[in-house]
């Protein structure tokens, strides 16, 4: 009989997170599980262009490393390692861990997980199937193969691409002997997997009231899951941050859309979740429903797309305004003769009236140029240094005009499930097909067509006096992205206060105070039972966080910018 609760730590969020982490898991308390989250669209990206360079890279090398004293101790106390630090080559890295695990005389038993790599698995001609120029094209797998390699006795398992929440979904399902057809307990599971996916921001690390709390160095999360797919979010003991209702709240408000979660093990219903407290640092989740999963997979492609150009004018004390539309007509005949494919201006207005300091009177000018040419981002550069002696009194930029740097392109496509391949390959080396689950007549498809009406909203708040403040006072927020689209979860945490902001923060009121968003498609979707509103913002990061299309190019920032805007709010609340 398995235990009757699993648990399932993570030590890593993104690729490049606290190095320590792993072995402060493993040494930090009792665990099951330790997952490891290094992939991200970007992630996929540096990592095709690793594989370029050698054939034997394509995976997250700081696993590896990690693995010089975790992989020990993890032995020691029993405890699974799943990762998908396999990136483009699950099974070079699953290689690397058994030549170091000869290294430093620890038997450990290696699995991987294979078939997502639609280029680089055999799975036949990229650039004729999805276009030219396509570097990495990589199918969001589930938790199933995952499950086939632990029940096979893997002490390891290795993946490539998989869903975030597969790190989570894949043990439990093996622990508890859940099939394709336990929706309710998957769905538990991939809730569960997306608190933990992102590491501290589930303990308070990028937390809208982090002064609540010591966030100095938060504490890395663990869910205690138990077999109908319930779990507890909390962390080790004496670890830093806090793990509270409105913390977990914020991270399963990241990067999400409506109400149904689409994946390729199940779809969650979000509006189902139930958050309560569960003692110090404790929160349960509980009431989560699971519906089929859709027919398709989600594919991420991404692309070089060229070389991306910036120069700063750096524009100080009276007459801003001015100046910059001096230097923007000074450069239209270079623009207008070079004509690159995108060039983008922006002011920041970060000068302040009558400073005492030069920095604090000096706002920015950016100009970014991107094209596949390098030739005209150096002819544009070198306009703007011929202005140097002729523009604007106090002329400089911020640094001269660079070579350039690369900038990527990501696009999700999706594929009938069946089509792709998914393959266990066990730690004796026997390469086992995973099936695919067969979604019902009922399954939702692609993200685009699997919205629910909205839940009904609450009773208005009396009518009474006002005052105006920032948004922030009363809400928290947390934004993210996804391929050009950017999320923005705002919630707050009582009842008078849901009463307010789900009648007061419609789409045409979030336009309002995010100018920026006045031209694009904002879908707005509503979550009474985590008092929350999640913003869809189409478009707002062009192609993606590789292309760098804007000042802050994965929206991290953009919920804090909505909670900074001011508008009329109840004095009940304030």
């Amino acid at each position: 009989m398995p235990r009757s609760v699993l648990r399932i730590g993570n030590a890593s969020g993104f690729y490049g997170d606290r190095f320590d982490a792993l072995h402060d898991m493993l040494t930090g308390g009792p665990l099951d599980v330790l997952t490891g989250d290094y992939l991200a669209e970007l992630t996929m990206l540096i990592l095709g262009k690793d594989r370029l360079k050698d054939p034997r890279r394509g995976y997250a090398r700081t696993f590896l490393d990690q693995l010089e004293q975790g992989l020990g101790l993890a032995a020691e106390r029993d405890v699974k390692l799943v990762t998908n630090a396999g990136g483009l080559n699950p099974a070079g890295l699953a290689e690397r861990i058994r030549e170091l695990a000869d290294r430093v005389g620890v038997p450990v038993r290696v699995a991987y997980v294979t078939g997502d790599d639609l280029l680089g698995d055999g799975n036949g001609d990229g650039e004729g199937r999805w276009g030219g120029g396509v570097l990495t094209a990589n199918a969001y797998l589930g938790g199933a193969g995952i499950a086939a390699c632990l029940r096979a006795g893997a002490d390891v398992v290795v993946t490539g691409r998989v869903t975030d929440a597969a790190l989570v979904t894949g043990p439990a399902a093996a622990h508890f002997g859940w099939g394709a057809e336990d929706l309710d307990a998957l769905a538990g599971a991939v809730v569960a997997g997306h608190v933990l996916e992102c590491g501290a921001q589930a303990t308070g690390g990028n937390y809208a009231f982090f002064g609540e709390h010591d966030v100095r160095r938060p504490g890395f999360p663990l869910a205690e899951i138990h077999a109908d797919g319930s779990s507890v979010i909390t962390k080790h003991p004496g670890t830093g941050g806090a793990v509270t209702v409105s913390t977990v709240t914020a991270q399963l408000l990241y990067e999400t859309d409506g109400a149904r979660y689409l994946g390729p093990d199940v779809t969650a219903r979000l509006d189902s979740v139930r958050l309560t407290p569960d003692g110090p640092d404790r929160v349960r989740i509980d009431g989560v429903r699971g519906e089929a999963p859709p027919p398709t997979l989600k594919v991420g492609l991404t692309r070089v797309g060229g070389l991306r150009h910036e120069v700063v004018f750096v524009l100080t004390g009276l007459d801003i305004e001015a100046k910059a539309r001096l230097v923007r007509t000074q450069l239209d005949d270079a623009l207008a003769r070079h004509r690159p494919a995108e060039a983008r201006w922006t002011l920041a207005r970060t000068d302040h009236a009558d400073a005492p300091v030069q920095e604090a009177a000096s706002a920015l000018l950016r100009l970014v140029v991107r094209d596949p040419d390098p030739a005209v981002g150096r002819a544009v550069g070198a306009a703007c240094v011929e202005l140097a002696l002729a523009s604007y009194p106090g002329f400089h930029l911020a640094a001269p005009p660079g070579k350039g740097t690369p900038y990527g392109v990501f696009e999700a496509v999706y594929v009938d499930a069946g089509a792709v391949p998914h393959v266990a390959v066990l730690p004796d080396g026997t390469r086992v097909p995973v099936p695919m689950p067969v979604p019902t007549a009922a399954a939702p498809a692609e993200s685009g067509h699997a919205r629910v009406p909205d839940a009904a909203l609450p009773p208005p708040l009396p009518p009474g006096p006002t005052r105006r403040a920032p948004l922030g006072l009363v809400a928290g927020a947390r934004s993210g992205d996804k391929g050009g689209d950017a999320n923005v979860g705002v919630w707050v945490r009582a009842d008078d206060a849901w009463r307010w902001l789900a009648h007061e923060l419609t789409v045409e009121r979030f336009r309002q105070l995010l100018p920026e968003t006045a031209d694009l498609v904002v879908e707005r979707h509503v979550l009474p039972n985590l008092r929350a509103l999640n913003f869809v913002v189409h478009g707002l990061l062009g192609e993606g966080v590789a292309a760098h299309a804007r000042f802050d190019p994965q929206a991290k920032a953009v919920g804090e910018w909505l909670r900074a805007r001011h508008l009329e709010i109840p004095e009940v609340l304030l």
